[in-house]
């Protein structure tokens, strides 16, 4: 039996779903049929590519090679058809808050200059997207080292602190940097721009609160657990009641990477993508640095 592009398609959804019920979903078939597909597959390749398990499915060791190699080609496959197609683009990976005009800007320029399009796409697990060929770049706060993807830094971006409205520390103009180490830190493990390695290894944060995402550390913030640090465009985007943004003293800046896999190195849409990306955003003056306290409080302070 001839391998179609069919069961290639199948195979990728399966193994990224993990379940043959939604990718069904994804794919608009039923199970059964899903099912022929996946074993028509095995039997062409002559080895199982997956094994079932109490909750889905999980790739077999060579499934879980094959589905690697499969996810670039295809991603290849479907940017060389959108391009024949008069329709070429480039999907631009992120996690949280862009710089805001900055990246309607950039979009905006991007798409006159090459009449291609750009969409921003969020994943919090941007090197697997990247390396599947979801995205075809990303922008990422951090240092990010991972085999295939290879990049460039944008600009540097500042550092607010985030505060409970309630905290006595909201009558402070400013906070130091330093002395965040002492305080209760609460940082977002999965695409967070700040962690304990930031500060000098004999002051760093001994008191810590782990989450996943910018909504869960906003709120724990919010409820008073812990203070935070985020980059100003982001405190910018995401404003909470019971949230205060201070600036900060000494604190290091934020690189925002430009990422790409290096196989796509010389694709002229992501050269031209990356040459306007590179300009930074205007920056305000320092006096409109610090966040609202919070929307029932009257006070408020933009900042960028």
């Amino acid at each position: 039996m001839e391998v179609e592009l069919r069961h290639l398609r199948a195979f990728v959804t399966v193994a990224t779903r993990r379940t043959f019920t939604a990718a069904g979903r994804e794919l608009l078939i039923t199970q059964p049929a899903l099912t022929r597909t996946i074993q028509q597959l095995e039997e062409a390749v002559g080895t199982r590519l997956l094994e079932r398990t109490p909750h889905g499915v999980e790739p077999t060791e060579a499934g879980g090679e094959l589905l690697a190699r499969l996810r670039v080609v295809l991603g290849d496959l479907d940017a060389a058809l959108a391009a024949a197609g008069g329709h070429a683009g480039l999907r631009i990976g992120f996690q949280w808050a862009l710089p805001d005009p900055w990246i309607g800007d950039l979009l905006s320029a991007f798409e006159s200059a090459t009449a291609a399009r750009a969409t921003l796409l969020r994943r919090d697990d941007i090197v697997a997207a990247l390396q599947s060929g979801e995205v075809d770049a990303a922008l990422v706060r951090g240092n990010v080292d991972a085999s295939g993807i290879t990049g460039t830094v944008l600009f540097e971006e500042e550092r607010l602190a985030a505060v409970a409205t309630g905290s006595e520390l909201t009558a402070r103009a400013e906070l130091e940097w330093a002395e965040l180490a002492g305080h209760t830190l609460v940082f977002n493990t999965v695409s967070g721009a700040t962690g304990p390695e930031d500060w000098p290894p004999g002051n760093r944060p001994r008191d810590v609160v782990e989450c996943g995402s910018y909504d869960e550390w906003l709120t724990i913030i919010a409820a008073g657990r812990g203070i935070g640090s985020t980059t100003a465009s982001a405190a910018r985007a995401h404003t909470h009641a019971r949230v205060t943004y201070l600036p900060l003293r000494g604190a290091p800046t934020v690189s925002l990477r430009l990422l790409w896999p290096a196989r796509r190195t010389s694709d002229p849409l992501l050269r031209r993508f990356g040459e306007l990306a590179s300009s930074p955003p205007m920056r305000t003056d320092a006096a409109e640095v610090r966040q609202a306290r919070g929307a029932g409080s009257g006070r408020g302070r933009r900042r960028r």
